[in-house]
């Protein structure tokens, strides 16, 4: 497997008030530097980048890492505000982001919650999205999909999800945060031995004191269990309708991915710009940006020159 890297933190955070939130964030890079906005996971924060972000700021970009709300340093602006964590939301979260910061048009590279963002501003405004690198494709989904029944042992790998849909599953989460985290590292990269140090510099994003109310509705809310805000209907009806994304594209995939994720072939057709697939190999498995840094900072610089 290729090296977790040298790297282990960003330095000086940052934040900014963005639309519902005031996000925090890192930094690097010039700061005329062509954009890019690195989106992290869940159960992940902004360390999965902690390698990736220097060698694109050594290339030349200007690099945003921001915590999702519900993660890190990110708090809401109002105590009034829904703890909403629908897909939409969180890519208008992203938008309202570069709104703040003035950036017009980013190359937009994720994985997990982070690559469906991705998808979703790449879909649905792709005149904000000059390029992107998507781990795992094409995540896009909705309420309707999320009702269809998959083969148990499709099914067995969403364990978190129905455990999610309880109200004992929100208390355990919320009293087990960390071993929760832990145990979906470990399953979704069964071959990264990552050390309780990377681990502890993560999980610390998820003391936040909305990551629980996030992470419970975005599950609950696939399901069909949890309703969205009227304001993100019309978003949420054009994402049902799967549209497919126009801008150039390298998707990822580790070799070793142990997390739920779809065969390439399924989505391939919803890229219909300038479009490759790349599988990572070597044990890499879900939390691809920490695992394999070097690929994936590649991909980024790639996908610029499509």
């Amino acid at each position: 497997m290729m090296s977790n890297g040298t790297n282990t933190t960003f330095g000086a955070l940052k934040q900014i008030d963005a639309g519902l939130l005031n996000v925090g964030y890192a930094e690097a890079g010039p700061t005329d530097g062509p954009a890019v906005m690195l989106l992290h996971g869940w159960p992940y924060d902004i360390h999965s980048y902690v390698d990736v972000a220097p060698r694109l700021a050594q290339a030349g970009y200007r690099v945003i890492v921001p915590y999702l709300r519900g993660s890190g340093t990110t708090r809401f602006l109002s105590s009034d505000t829904f703890r909403n964590g629908q897909q939409s939301v969180v890519a208008v979260d992203i938008i309202a982001l570069m709104d703040a910061l003035r950036i017009e048009k980013a190359i937009l590279a994720g994985f997990d919650w982070g690559a469906r963002t991705a998808d979703i501003i790449a879909a649905i405004f792709p005149e904000r999205c000059k390029a992107l690198v998507s781990v795992s494709g094409y995540l896009i989904g909705s309420q309707a999909a999320g009702q269809v029944p998959l083969p148990p042992q499709a099914e067995l790998q969403w364990w978190y999800q129905y455990y999610f849909a309880t109200e004992r599953g929100r208390a355990g989460y919320d009293t087990y945060r960390r071993d929760f985290a832990r145990l979906i590292w470990q399953l979704a990269s069964p071959k990264w031995d990552f050390d309780d140090a990377t681990f502890a510099r993560s999980a610390a994003a998820f003391d936040n004191p909305d990551h629980i109310s996030i992470v419970i509705h975005n599950y609950r809310w696939r399901l069909g269990l949890a309703e969205g805000e009227p304001p993100y209907d019309e978003l949420e009806q054009r994402l049902a309708e799967a549209p497919t994304i126009t801008v150039p594209t390298v998707t990822l995939e580790g070799d070793a991915n142990g997390a739920p994720h779809p065969e390439a072939s399924a989505y391939a057709r919803k890229f219909v710009g300038r479009y490759a697939h790349r599988v990572i190999t070597g044990g890499v498995g879900h939390n691809l940006p920490q695992e394999a840094p070097l690929a994936f900072a590649q991909a980024v610089i790639d996908v610029d020159a499509f």
